[in-house]
């Protein structure tokens, strides 16, 4: 993916000027150390120019954003018609070629030429007035804090991309009788691109009895470079392995990143999927349990944003009153991409579900700052909840608990910060990410219409139920 740069002055200033407008502008593009290329693509000077770039961005597939900056005076009206037109995701980066301002070398054809304190003041009023979602990075571009946050962006953006074509295989449905794994698909394909359609399990069992032993053989390789296998039950790990072809298969056949199941749908199957689960989600595939597709979507894109960090799908299990900590775990799926040591693979009872014995991953989580992200159906809007997290090393072995787990500790401390996620309707089922921003989730949600709820050490139960209700009123009015 790239993100285009297209700069915007007007014919007045004259050619040996543009020249240099384009001069310059090519080399703040090529000077930005982002995670995703920027491609300075033109320098715009009329409605007639902005409308044709803004229009191949748009039917670009590698285009993942348009970054603007006005070097000299670009008039506003001449924006709009292009602007009406955007349909990627749009930063308005308000910089300048020079740092300071030359005593001796400035005159009247330096002003003209570095006019961004004028420029882009009048670019700034049109996005202000069209109210087009955009994000703003004020400062120079050589400065790594300005940098930083424009990369923080490019992650959003490629979220909102990945996110408009996102499939989600539901094998079976939700579990019964739960509330917030419900939702409107309907509404989330209209407002996030998310296309949640459901297969039967007997579809899953028909492609997982095709397998065959050589790919068994290939996938269980795989697994024992990766984890500690030595002591479990082979055939329940095999088995293992031919769940997970059968799923990936499915995946790839209908171009979906994402899935769920339910303990309470596997007519035919012998185990409820654990490893084969967890190893997908290593590999970069989004998972909800009990039907929860939203968290799986959620997962997938957050994934999508960072491909090479740490997100897990995560529930909260039990509470540590004396230490003040949660104890976050699944019955079997949590993401070993957040594991602090090598997870070894066992074979234990579930006690759930009436089925074998389903192999698993066990792992502690590794310790650290974090973000528990919740995605809920808040009635007519979609809520999107992050709340500040202390990940630490859980204070005890617990070697009767045979599943991957880790604690953590809430902001803005252990009660008021279970308080403020009852308050907010934070669902149970979250991704735990180590590597998302304040800014990219904040850009995201400017991006798709969420509304942003977020906890932090500045948070009180008060201040929240006041936000909430203010954002009520505003998401209605505005919406």
């Amino acid at each position: 993916m790239k993100f285009w740069f297209i700069t915007g002055s007007q014919m007045m200033y004259g050619e040996d000027t543009l020249r240099q407008v384009e001069a310059d502008s090519r080399e703040i593009a090529a000077g930005l150390q982002l995670p995703f290329p920027v491609i300075y693509q033109c320098t715009v000077k009329s409605n007639e120019e902005i409308v044709n770039v803004i229009r191949q961005a748009n039917y670009d597939p590698e285009c993942a954003g348009v970054i603007t900056f006005c070097h000299t005076f670009s008039p506003s009206k001449m924006w709009i018609n292009g602007l009406n037109l955007l349909q990627k995701p749009w930063l308005h980066f308000h910089t300048q070629y020079h740092a300071s301002i030359p005593d001796d070398a400035i005159d009247m054809d330096y002003m003209n030429l570095h006019q961004s304190a004028h420029g882009d003041r009048e670019h700034g009023y049109i996005g202000a007035r069209m109210r087009i979602p955009r994000a703003v990075a004020a400062g120079h571009w050589q400065d790594p804090a300005v940098q930083q946050k424009i990369a923080d962006w490019q992650r959003a953006a490629i979220g909102v991309q990945f996110s408009r074509d996102l499939k989600i295989v539901r094998f079976g449905d939700n579990m019964r009788q739960v509330a917030v794994t419900e939702g409107d698909k309907v509404g989330v394909q209209m407002s996030l691109g998310w296309q949640v359609n459901t297969w039967a399990v007997g579809d899953l069992v028909k492609e997982m009895d095709a397998v065959t032993d050589s790919e068994i053989n290939v996938l269980t390789d795989e697994y024992a470079s990766l984890y500690t296998m030595s002591g479990a039950d082979q055939e329940a790990v095999r088995y293992q392995a031919r769940i997970e072809i059968g799923i990936e298969r499915m995946l790839k056949r209908t171009g979906a990143k994402a899935f769920t199941n339910t303990f309470e749908d596997l007519h035919g199957m012998r185990q409820l999927p654990g490893l084969a689960v967890q190893h997908l989600m290593q590999k970069g595939y989004g998972f909800g349990a009990e039907g929860d597709w939203k968290t799986a979507g959620l997962g997938a894109v957050i994934k999508a944003m960072y491909p090479d960090g740490q997100a897990a799908f995560m529930e909260d299990y039990t509470y540590d009153y004396s230490h003040e900590l949660i104890l976050g775990a699944h019955m079997l799926e949590v993401d070993p991409s957040i594991a602090a040591n090598r997870p070894r693979i066992a074979v234990h009872p579930l006690g759930i579900g009436g089925k074998e014995p389903p192999a698993r991953l066990i792992f502690e989580g590794r310790a650290g700052d974090a973000k528990a992200v919740s995605l809920i159906d808040a009635g007519g809007r979609l809520r999107l909840i992050a709340q500040d997290v202390e990940c630490v090393k859980p204070f005890q072995p617990m070697p009767n608990l045979p599943v991957a787990r880790t604690m953590w500790r809430p902001q803005p401390d252990f009660l008021r910060g279970m308080e403020c996620w009852i308050i907010a309707g934070g669902a149970h089922h979250t991704v735990l990410s180590f590597d998302i921003s304040d800014t990219a989730l904040a850009d995201f949600a400017r991006i798709m219409h969420l509304e942003l709820v977020r906890i932090t050490a500045s948070t009180t139960p008060k201040s929240l139920e006041r936000d909430l209700l203010l954002g009520d009123v505003i998401y209605r009015s505005v919406y």
